[in-house]
Order: structure tokens, then sequence, then C-alpha cells
């Protein structure tokens, strides 16, 4: 819940009706959008970022390329920190060969 109040206060999300009591109602389209900032936030992308990608969503179609631009980058740089990770992990396994070789 802090997290949405959170995007909702930064504009990563716009504008939620709420009911009488003051539940959120979120429609489909708010669920998608908030399945696509999650996955850029589980995959690290800053929030600065995720500001610029909403910003560019909300201009139009015109800004797809601007949008191209952004997701690449952001996949190089999840593809750097999964190559960086499968080295430590590789890194970890040959300590446990070694480990299990000497006991």
């Amino acid at each position: 819940m802090d997290t949405l109040r959170y995007y909702e206060r930064i504009g990563l999300i716009d504008a939620v009706e709420r009911t009488a009591t003051g539940q959120r109602r979120f429609t489909d389209d708010h669920l998608e959008w908030l399945g696509t900032l999650k996955c850029l936030r589980d995959t690290g992308m800053p929030v600065e970022q995720m500001c610029r990608f909403a910003h560019l969503v909300r201009e139009g179609d015109h800004t797809i390329d601007d949008r191209i631009a952004l997701l690449e980058a952001h996949r190089v740089a999840v593809d750097e920190r999964m190559a960086d990770l499968a080295a430590k992990r590789d890194y970890i396994s040959g300590k446990i060969a070694y480990y299990r070789d000497v006991r």
C-alpha cells in the first residue's frame, strides 16, 4: 500500500477512483500498468527512469522511439547484472566444490 501511495504521489500512477469509503478502484488498465511498473522496478530500473517512461507513455505514440531506447538501455543494464550474478554464482559453486573436496 505504501508503494501505491508513493507511486500516486510521484505521478507513476494516474489518479485512481475511490469508493465512498476511500478504497481505490483499480481498472484492468491500472493493473496492467502496475504490472509494468513492478517488472521495471524488480529488474532494477531507478524510479527516475520509471517516471521518464511513464511520462513518455502519457505523451502518446510519437514517443515510441524514445520508449524503445529507454527500454533497450535498461535491458542492457539487466543483462550486465545477470552476467555479473552468473559469474558470482559460478564462483560460489567453485567454493562449494572446493569445500566438499577438503572435508
